[in-house]
């Protein structure tokens, strides 16, 4: 560890511009880029100076947040440097991965440390943001913990991007030392990017009733992004729900405004009074509410996602969303046909850990049906996954299905019973349709039909 009296003049020594700095990452290399909030910006347009010069350079991710593509792919249309290759997609990574430019890697969220510190091989660089270091040596990695261990620890060198603008947080394993750092690097602050999604729709507010109702006060919550989760903490914060907790892989503007409204108490089993997480996205208001509040505790992914820590908290209400769900019971959550959407994330994890809970459930949300780019309707309860279609969730693991027509809960039911209990909550337009369609798979008899 590097004396205190010492720590000007190393951090002096290691200081380098931008494209100083990426003169050490060599074609072939592996790179790291960050992840979430924490993608390098400033290395990312020095790197992309290079293109031509370097060739297959794999730079690995978490969601390209930031608004525009990475610089590197820009600069790069044809892959011929570098091959972009992320375990989640944004919507920016789904359109350069329709283009051929960008590659999933399917993974548990909670397996990510010991992906990268096991089984992927060495890291030659990785580089990410930091907030500026504190008078110990010590740079903040920000409101994204997550699997940057696992990565540091196969990690040949370590970049960082200091950004004064990125927030402090507070929690376990949420700094890097000066010492394990090769390279600093300084640049304009950058913004972080701000995620708010779509507002809820009238499908989104029918489907949020029925899953409130379900929700009972003590509860421990996780909830996904978007306008239906959204929608749910708003409803939740005008009910007369209370003495909640969060134990949660992504902390949302949600858990903020139950806060606010007096609903969070954090009286649950493991990390009392605090709310625990693996990385935060959402609004700038969100971002300054984490800034070092220790209400807030961000987490390994290998431990806020881990079966048995989620299934340590009483009752915990797990709400995600979903593509499709076939009568089998089995949830894609991740691609429309052939196209990729999002990855597995943590869905899995959460859907596993609520139900060993005591109390505990999962709720995988999905409206009825989706409109066609020709106007017809398309019943998102389906007979089979169609083709290219991925199982996020399988058919052992689904607790609750829910859509604008109810709740279908499976566990424990027999191969019939599911599939009556989806078609129960299927568009009514579709149900004679899917059972015609049960019965020729074999999953019942007509003995077994429930009323239309």
């Amino acid at each position: 560890m590097i004396k205190i009296s010492e720590l000007s003049a190393v951090y002096k020594q290691k200081l380098k511009t931008a494209d100083e700095a990426v003169k050490a990452i060599q074609s072939g290399d592996r790179v790291h880029y960050g992840l979430f909030n924490g993608l390098v910006v400033h290395l990312d347009k020095a790197l992309a100076k290079r293109a031509g010069e370097l060739k297959d350079v794999k730079i690995c991710t978490t969601i390209w947040a930031y608004p525009g593509p990475p610089a590197i792919l820009e600069a790069d249309p044809d892959a011929k440097s570098f091959k972009y290759l992320s375990t989640h997609f944004s919507v920016t990574d789904r359109r350069m991965n329709k283009e051929g430019r960008c590659w999933f890697i399917p993974v548990q969220f909670r397996e990510n440390p010991k992906y990268w510190a096991e089984t992927v091989g060495d890291i030659d660089v990785a580089m990410l943001q930091v907030a500026p270091m504190d008078a110990y040596g010590n740079f903040n990695l920000g409101p994204q913990i997550a699997e940057y261990w696992g990565i540091f620890s196969k990690a040949k060198k370590i970049i960082v991007e200091v950004n004064e603008k990125m927030p402090v947080v507070q929690g376990i394993q949420t700094f890097v030392n000066i010492d394990r750092i090769d390279t600093i690097v300084e640049g304009p602050g950058v913004d972080m990017p701000i995620i708010t999604g779509k507002g809820a729709s009238d499908i989104d507010k029918a489907i949020g009733a029925l899953v409130v109702e379900r929700i009972g006060s003590g509860s421990t919550l996780q909830l996904g992004v978007g306008g239906l989760p959204n929608y749910i903490g708003s409803l939740i914060a005008h009910s007369d729900i209370g003495d909640l907790s969060v134990h949660s892989e992504m902390l949302v503007d949600a858990y903020m405004h139950l806060y606010n409204a007096g609903k969070i108490t954090g009286n649950k089993n493991l990390d009392k009074g605090r709310m625990v997480y693996t990385f935060a996205q959402g609004t700038q208001e969100l971002y300054d509410f984490v800034n070092n509040n220790p209400l807030c505790c961000a987490a390994p992914v290998d431990y806020v996602n881990a079966l048995e820590v989620i299934a340590a908290n009483d009752k915990v209400v797990s709400i995600n969303s979903c593509l499709q769900v076939d009568l089998w019971g089995q949830v894609n959550s991740e691609s429309a046909g052939w196209q990729h959407i999002g990855g597995t994330g943590g869905q899995l994890d959460f859907v596993m850990g609520a139900f060993k809970s005591p109390g505990g459930q999962s709720f995988l949300c999905t409206p009825s049906t989706r409109k066609n780019k020709d106007g017809s309707l398309e019943s998102l309860i389906t007979p089979r996954l169609p083709e290219g279609s991925i199982v996020t969730v399988p058919r052992a693991a689904t607790h609750f299905v829910v859509t604008e027509y109810g709740i279908a809960n499976l566990k424990g039911m027999s191969t019939w019973e599911r599939a009556e209990r989806l078609i129960g909550v299927a568009h009514p337009d579709f149900r004679e349709g899917l059972i015609k369609e049960a019965e020729r798979m074999g999953i019942w008899k007509n003995t077994s039909k429930i009323p239309l």
